[in-house]
């Protein structure tokens, strides 16, 4: 019985095998972090309608409901975008460039949307009493992992230009 070399991916004869690996991980990550900030969301909107000030409701003050408007925004963006990167992704199409940008795009979201909910509840937003900041300590890992956000840049920056700044 032969035994396979530990260096090699069966069958794999190039860089190709491993980087589908970090495809994956990649796309995964694109929808992950919608559920984070949606996670993050949801909890700005119920504590910011049970918070009182002044008497009132805080999601009934001006700031407050734009900080939420924008939240639901980019939840529902990062959404459809990781909604047509699978669609893509199941028709066969998807590039390594598109992943790039829905990684790119959505961290980003997620995490100002953390920032945001984090905002509104205050110094409860630090506590562990609420998931936001759980999430956000996650979502900066996810930041620097399976790709820095400059890396994911500069392959969008070379699929646009076709000129590669990594050289």
């Amino acid at each position: 019985m032969r035994v396979p070399d530990a260096n090699r991916l069966p069958g794999v004869q190039s860089l190709r095998g491993p980087l589908s690996c970090l495809n994956e991980a990649r796309y995964g990550i694109v929808w992950g972090v919608v559920g984070a900030a949606r996670s993050c969301f949801e909890a700005a909107l119920e504590y910011s309608l049970t918070r009182q000030q002044f008497g009132k409701p805080i999601a009934s003050f001006q700031l407050t409901q734009a900080k939420l408007a924008d939240m639901a925004a980019g939840v529902n963006q990062g959404y459809l975008l990781a909604l047509r990167l699978g669609q893509l992704k199941d028709a066969g199409e998807i590039t390594t460039e598109q992943i790039s940008m829905g990684k790119r795009q959505n961290v980003r979201m997620a995490r100002e949307v953390a920032a945001t909910a984090r905002g509104v509840l205050g110094a409860n937003g630090v506590t562990l009493e609420y998931p936001v900041m759980r999430h956000a300590n996650n979502l900066e890992s996810v930041f620097t992992y399976e790709g820095t956000d400059e890396i994911h840049t500069l392959s969008v920056g070379k699929a646009l230009t076709g000129i590669s700044a990594f050289t």
